[in-house]
C-alpha cells in the first residue's frame, strides 16, 4: 500500500466537536495502516475568530484520545511551519502567481456594495454571488487604485462555461458547472488568505495525497479543483464524509445537545469507546461487530465501507459502548479511577471496604461517575423505609426471626466480618437457620431482611452489603428496626 499523508487542519476557534473528531479519526487510520504521516495543521487565518487556548486544549484532548501526530506545531516536520498565520509569505507569493496568470483580480466592492447586490439577487430569485463587477476593471486603473491605499480584497477569475468534476471516493464523480460558482475572494484586505487559497497551497506543499472532510466542503471543492488546475498541480484524493445527524435527523448541533469532545469527557466517557463509537458513524465493518480497539480500526477501516448517507449519533449507544468497555477493567483500575472522589468514605470505613463496595457495586455501570454514586450512596444513612417494606416488620414471624439473626450475627466473629467472601456465605447460612424456626424462608426471607437493612424493596446484595458496612453498623441498623418494629406493636 503506497504510504499516505493525511490531515487534521482545524481552526482555532473553540472546542473539538464530535464531528472533527470523526474526520481526524478517518485521516489517522488512513495514515497509519499505510505507514503514511498524520499532520496536523493549525489553521488559523480567520484571526477574529481565534480563541485563546484552543490549540492547548486540543492538543490535551488529543493526547487523552491516545491520538498522535507525526508532524505538526509541537513535532514539527519537513513542511513546516504547521500555523497558517506563520505562512503569510507562501500565500502571498501564490496570489502573485495567480495575478500574473490573470487567475486572480483586485475587488474593491465594499461590504455595504456586497450586502446591497446580495438583497437585490434574492428579491429576484437568483442565488447570491459576487456578479463580478470588479472583474473587467483595466489593469492599469486598478494599480492606481491599489496604490493609493484604496481597501480591496483579491478573487479567484472562474472561467465561464465549464464543468468541473470532482472525484470523490465516497459519492463517485460530482459534476458542478463553474457558471453556478463564486468568484471566491482569495486574499482578505488584511493580507490574511481564505480558507480556499491557504488550504490548496498548503496540502499541495505539506504533500497530503487525501483530503477527508465533511460534506460541506464538497461544493467548495471545484474552487479548490480550479486553483489546483491554475498552479499546474495534482489534487489530492478527495472523501467528504456525511453529515452527523441527531437521533430525529436534524442536524447535529449545540443547540440539539452536547456536540463537543469535552462534554462527553466530563460525562464520563473512556476515550476508547468515544473513538470506537465515532468510528462507526459512517463506516460499517461489513459484519454485526460493534466494539473495536484501535488497531483494529487500523486494520479494516476503509473509505470504500463509509456510506453517503447522514449518520445518527446515538447518545444511548454510546453510553452502551462504554459500559462495555467498564467491564474490561480490573476491579483496582475502576477503584483508582475513583479514588479521588471516595476519599472521605476512605477515611471513615477503610480502604478495604471502599474496595470491597466498588467491586460488589460495578454492574451494569455506564461511567465511573455512576459508580462513585452507587458507593456514595450505599455508605450514605439509610432513608426512611418504604411503607410496604415497614409492614412487613409488623409480621410477628418476620420480627421473632430478626431476633433471632440479629443474635446468631453478633455471634460472628469481628475479624470474619473483613473476609468478604467467607462472609458472604456465612451471612446466607446464618440467615436460613434464623428463619427456620419461624418458617420465613424464600423471599420473604430475603424481603424481611431487606426491609430491616435497607427499608427499600430494591438494592445491593444483601450478603454484600453488610461486609461494605461491616460489624457495627450492620448490627445497629438491624437492632434499630426491630425496635421499630417493637416500639409500633406496644402502640
Amino acid at each position: 500500500m503506497t504510504p499516505r499523508r493525511t490531515r487534521y487542519a482545524p481552526s482555532p476557534t473553540g472546542y473539538l466537536h464530535v464531528g472533527g473528531l470523526r474526520t481526524a479519526l478517518y485521516n489517522y487510520l488512513l495514515a497509519r495502516q499505510s505507514g503514511g504521516a498524520f499532520v496536523l495543521r493549525i489553521e488559523d487565518t480567520d484571526q477574529t475568530r481565534k480563541v485563546e487556548g484552543a490549540v492547548e486544549n486540543l492538543y490535551e484532548i488529543f493526547a487523552w484520545l491516545g491520538l498522535d501526530f507525526d508532524e505538526g506545531p509541537r513535532s514539527g516536520g519537513p513542511v513546516g511551519p504547521y500555523v497558517q498565520s506563520e505562512r503569510l509569505a507562501i500565500y502571498n507569493d501564490h496570489l502573485q502567481r495567480l495575478v500574473t496568470t490573470g487567475h486572480a483580480y483586485p475587488c474593491f466592492c465594499s461590504s455595504e456594495a456586497l450586502e446591497i447586490m446580495r438583497a437585490e439577487q434574492s428579491a429576484r430569485g437568483i442565488s447570491p454571488m459576487y456578479d463580478r463587477r470588479c472583474r473587467t476593471l483595466a489593469r492599469d486603473a486598478a494599480r492606481t487604485r491599489i496604490a493609493s491605499g484604496e481597501p480591496h480584497v483579491w478573487r479567484m477569475a472562474v472561467p465561464p462555461g465549464r464543468v468541473i468534476a470532482v472525484d470523490d471516493l465516497i459519492r463517485g464523480t460530482v459534476e458542478i458547472r463553474s457558471d453556478t460558482v463564486d468568484d471566491q475572494v482569495l486574499m482578505k484586505s488584511d493580507g490574511f488568505p481564505t480558507y480556499h487559497l491557504a488550504n490548496v497551497v498548503d496540502d499541495h506543499w505539506m504533500e497530503i495525497t487525501h483530503v477527508v472532510r465533511g460534506e460541506e466542503w464538497l461544493t467548495s471543492t471545484p474552487k479548490h479543483m480550479l486553483l489546483y488546475e491554475f498552479f499546474g498541480w495534482t489534487p489530492p484524493r478527495y472523501a467528504h464524509l456525511p453529515l452527523l445527524l441527531n437521533p430525529d435527523r436534524s442536524k447535529m448541533s449545540k443547540r440539539s445537545g452536547d456536540v463537543a469532545v469535552e462534554d462527553y469527557r466530563r460525562r464520563g466517557i473512556l476515550p476508547e469507546a468515544l473513538i470506537n463509537h465515532v468510528a462507526l458513524l459512517g463506516w460499517h465493518p461489513g459484519d454485526d461487530r460493534e466494539l473495536f480497539g484501535v488497531r483494529d480500526l487500523i486494520a479494516e477501516f476503509s473509505l470504500e465501507r463509509v456510506g453517503k448517507a447522514g449518520a445518527v449519533f446515538d447518545v444511548t449507544k454510546l453510553f452502551w459502548m462504554n459500559s462495555e468497555y467498564l467491564k474490561e477493567q480490573s476491579d483496582d483500575v475502576l477503584f483508582e479511577r475513583i479514588r479521588g472522589e471516595l476519599g472521605e468514605l476512605i477515611e471513615v470505613n477503610g480502604e478495604a471496604r471502599v474496595r470491597y463496595a466498588v467491586a460488589s457495586l460495578r454492574g451494569g455501570i455506564q461511567t465511573y461517575a455512576d459508580l462513585t454514586e452507587r458507593v456514595v450512596q450505599v455508605f450514605a444513612p439509610a432513608p426512611h423505609p418504604d411503607n410496604e417494606m415497614a409492614r412487613l416488620l409488623h409480621e410477628s414471624a418476620i420480627r421473632d426471626m430478626l431476633g433471632d439473626f440479629i443474635m446468631r450475627m453478633a455471634e460472628i466473629e469481628a475479624a470474619q466480618w473483613s473476609e468478604f467472601a467467607g462472609l458472604e456465605d456465612r451471612f446466607k447460612s446464618v440467615a436460613a437457620e434464623a428463619g427456620k424456626p419461624y418458617g420465613v424462608k424464600g423471599r420473604t426471607l430475603w424481603r424481611g431482611l431487606r426491609a430491616a437493612l435497607t427499608g427499600q424493596p430494591h438494592g445491593p446484595e444483601l450478603a454484600k452489603l453488610v461486609g461494605m458496612w461491616g460489624r457495627e453498623r450492620t448490627l445497629s441498623q438491624l437492632g434499630r428496626a426491630l425496635d421499630t418494629a417493637r416500639n409500633a406493636l406496644s402502640r
